[in-house]
């Protein structure tokens, strides 16, 4: 994707590609990084080989991630023996909460730039393509740049880096930055500095950054920072703009979706946050991530399932169901806690869709705490589970625990349990059969991965079937699938006939499932204002066959 620069007067345009890592979170923070530069002056391309610069958004959550953020640099180093790319810049979680030290380690990173440098991002790299080495930033606790008392943090956050929230970036009045290409902003109003990347009917929209949590395997609070929420105004204004561009659906993300409010004195924010999106005009879908089970409340629940365009689907991170384990994780719940809230949910909407991560092999974990948590998943049939291992991160609580679980029998557990999450997840798929869902298409091809003629959203051209059946693939989610990491739903069209287009909602009745994916086929009649409430058959018992 090229984009067209703003001319200035002062220097001469320069192409960058921003390659992100992580999750939905750094989407955001590299959309917006890439609406800076495009102001600045820069030329955006999508292959990092086209670019002088390269810009690594890293994530640094868990090891693995680490390692891919590190390869991705590497990688990108490489492009400079032979093409355009000049310098190659790390930033995102990694280099936020690494610093000197990754800047010490990996000399093939030309700059290490934390969070504080995204607002002036295009002069540091104009600087950096001009030979400049700019110091790596000393790691802090970002934690300690806000006050206590969330209800004193939006004062006093107008100074602190928050990425994704458009600080010093959204202005009311007339846009500081003339001649603005088409699509970075409006001229007036909640200005919204951010450029899409790519061309998917969904976005992610951040609704606040940090998290006051303190979990005891988890680093991200003292990288992130403190929790503090993003003003609606500014959140329904991305909104609208996301659908100007032609998203279909908006997945909120943030640290933790159910403290949002708080630091604005409305515990209830969310709710009538949730309820102004669904007034937007054009914009069909929207999803809530990441909600903390002990600040569920049941006024979220209902509301969240009376918004007609709020997708029943429930984000939720359990972590585990021990409660011995969960205590030593600095969390709350039980099997029969979290049971309880699983029950309110199903029992206003039996087809919602429920998915959460678990971490086996927690430091004093016992087999007893591992057979716990398989009580509790199969008795909640959740639609998607994520198993990870412990491993210790930097800086946290669990590193200095000394009962530590060997590395071994983490690995047995996490198999034994993935197993059984498999089983599940494959069974509540295969309850789904017989449902009529609404499918939002992300993608139409072929076999041989080639685009099915024109699959834009809004294209008025219609798409014809060409050969036999099974030579075009119809890729859509249903609304209790997520995006990117929960399952699909695989449309199935005869040969003939008239193919939708990348971000229309077709209404389909699932007839099988592979795994934790669907496939549907497309019924006739219109969709309905309405979401279509389903009935989810009786379950299944692990290890029987329908």
């Amino acid at each position: 994707m090229t984009s067209q620069p703003i001319e200035t007067d002062l220097q001469p345009s320069r192409t960058v590609a921003v390659v992100t890592l992580g999750c939905a979170r750094n989407e955001v923070d590299s959309e917006e990084l890439a609406g800076r530069l495009a102001d600045g002056g820069w030329v955006l391309v999508e292959d990092a080989g086209d670019a002088d610069v390269a810009v690594v958004n890293t994530c640094g959550f868990v090891e693995q991630a680490k390692k891919d953020s590190i390869d991705a640099l590497l990688e990108a180093s490489d492009l400079k023996e032979n093409g355009r790319t000049q310098k190659v810049v790390a930033v995102g979680c990694l280099a936020e909460r690494y610093g000197k030290e990754l800047a010490d380690q990996l000399p093939e990173a030309d700059a290490v730039l934390g969070f504080d440098s995204y607002t002036d991002m295009s002069s540091h790299l104009r600087a950096i393509l001009a030979g400049s080495t700019p110091e790596a930033h000393t790691p802090g606790d970002r934690r300690r740049l806000l006050p206590l008392s969330p209800v004193d943090r939006q004062a006093a956050s107008t100074g602190v880096a928050l990425p994704g929230h458009g600080a010093d970036a959204v202005h009311h009045g007339v846009a500081q930055v003339p001649d603005l290409p088409e699509g970075v902003a409006p001229d007036s109003g909640p200005r919204v500095v951010r450029r899409r990347l790519d061309g998917r009917p969904w976005a992610p929209l951040k609704i606040a950054s940090g998290c006051d949590r303190r979990c005891a395997f988890c680093a991200i609070p003292a990288f992130r920072g403190s929790f503090v929420s993003r003003r609606p105004a500014d959140v329904l204004a991305e909104a609208r703009w996301l659908v100007d561009q032609g998203v279909r659906e908006v997945f909120l993300v943030s640290e933790n979706s159910t403290s949002y409010g708080k630091d604005l004195g409305d515990l209830r924010l969310l709710e009538s946050l949730v309820e102004s999106l669904g007034e937007v005009e054009g914009l069909p879908r929207i999803r809530v991530s990441y909600l903390q089970p002990a600040e569920i409340r049941p006024g979220l629940i209902e509301t969240l399932l009376a918004v007609p365009t709020v997708v029943p689907y429930f984000d939720i991170s359990f972590q585990h169901a021990s409660e011995p384990v969960l205590r030593r994780m600095r969390r709350f719940g039980s099997t029969e806690a979290f049971l309880a809230l699983v029950e309110q949910i199903r029992a206003i909407r039996p087809d919602a869709g429920i998915r959460s991560n678990v971490i086996v092999g927690f430091p004093g974990e016992t087999e007893d705490d591992v057979a716990e948590l398989e009580r509790f998943l199969t008795a909640a049939r959740l639609d998607v589970v994520g198993v990870f291992g412990y491993s210790d991160e930097d800086g946290t609580e669990a590193e200095g625990y000394a009962d530590k679980v060997d590395e071994d029998v983490v690995a047995e557990r996490v198999a034994r349990v993935q197993s059984l999450v498999d089983e599940l997840m494959a069974q509540r798929a295969e309850e789904r059969v017989g449902s009529v869902v609404e499918v939002l298409v992300e993608s139409v091809e072929r076999a041989d991965g080639d685009s099915a003629g024109d699959t834009d959203a809004g294209a008025d051209a219609e798409v014809e079937v060409q050969g036999v059946g099974g030579e075009v693939e119809v890729v859509g989610r249903s609304p209790f699938q997520g995006p990117d990491v929960d399952g699909v739903t695989l449309l199935s069209y005869a040969d003939g006939a008239t193919l939708p287009r990348v971000g229309d909602l077709v209404r389909a009745t699932v007839v099988a499932s592979e795994g934790v994916d669907l496939v549907a086929e497309p019924v006739a009649e219109p969709l309905s204002a309405e979401p279509p409430t389903q009935q989810i058959p009786e379950p299944l018992e692990p290890g029987a066959e329908r």
